[in-house]
């Protein structure tokens, strides 16, 4: 079969980064890191002082496990035939040939790995809670893509990513700087957890036809259109809603946040006006960057 690797592609390290740096797919870093610093500028707002060794490993262990997730679901997709070379969405190395599937397996374990290691002294700082969210987190992360009824496959993905990108790493991260729970790191992880949510579900509507030849039921496939359209305008509308539920909580200065809301009310239609893989791979973006225009909103004004 004709794949898309140009020739000499990997014949030197530049060119191997090049190709290392398109399948941890960077566009989605962003939904790993923002929940961290979110959840720390909430920490440090109550009075915690700055833990910034914590800080770094935190944001190290989420990143290595989105690195590790996006990995194994760039081979695994593959190896399971779903990703087909009709395919309209960003480029998989696996499928493309330009990496060996051994290869690209042994680097998503190996980024699981490394959180692991980094994630045994985040427990000596944090206790058990962050042990249980760790390892939560890294079975999640391999469960995404992996096992005989992957996440990924059924309608549960969006609910996976607002949870361990959302709830879990906001949450997390404000223990491990305050050693407290608050109702508010919740708040906070449902706002940023939304938007990453909602990237996903723009992928899965990208993808459908192709995900109910290959037998996923999706959300976006379960939903249709229609229902997809509107699950994705709750999904980037909500969130400046329930920024004014967290003002309330004496924080007015997170009302900043609804400084998003004209962007994010332009994100919604692009759904519905889309005509095309290319168009969706945009959205796809768009809706990573309103996440990260919240993060960064919400942090700010946390301060304030």
């Amino acid at each position: 079969m004709k794949t898309d690797r140009p020739s000499g592609l990997l014949s030197s390290p530049g060119q191997s980064l090049v190709v290392w740096w398109t399948a941890i797919r960077p566009r989605t870093l962003s939904i790993a890191a923002t929940p961290v610093v979110l959840g720390s500028a909430l920490a440090w707002s109550d009075g915690a002082a700055p833990l910034w060794p914590v800080l770094l490993a935190t944001l190290a262990c989420a990143l290595l496990i989105q690195v590790g997730t996006n990995l194994h679901n760039d081979v695994a997709d593959f190896e399971r035939g779903t990703d087909r070379p009709d395919r309209a969405g960003p480029l998989r190395v696996t499928a493309a040939g330009w990496v060996q599937p051994r290869r690209v397996r042994i680097a998503a374990r190996s980024s699981f790995a490394l959180a692991l290691l980094l994630g045994f002294y985040l427990v000596v700082q944090g206790g058990w809670p962050i042990l249980l969210a760790g390892l939560a987190s890294l079975v999640a992360g391999w469960s995404y893509s992996g096992g005989e009824r992957p996440i990924s496959h059924t309608a549960w993905g969006e609910v996976f990513v607002l949870v361990f990108f959302g709830l879990v790493a906001v949450a997390g991260s404000h223990w491990l700087q305050h050693g407290d729970a608050l109702v508010d790191a919740l708040l906070c992880g449902t706002i940023v957890g939304l938007p990453a949510a909602a990237v996903l579900l723009v992928n899965n509507f990208r993808d459908v036809e192709n995900d109910l030849r290959s037998g996923r039921r999706t959300l976006a496939a379960r939903l249709g259109d229609a229902g997809s359209q509107r699950a994705y305008a709750a999904m980037v509308l909500l969130p400046v809603v329930l920024a004014g539920v967290l003002a309330s909580h004496g924080r007015p200065g997170v009302l900043l946040a609804g400084l998003s809301a004209p962007y994010a009310w332009s994100l919604w239609p692009r759904l519905q006006r889309s005509a095309g893989g290319a168009a969706l791979n945009a959205l796809l973006g768009a809706t990573a960057r309103l996440g990260l225009i919240l993060g960064v909103l919400l942090s700010v004004g946390i301060f304030l």
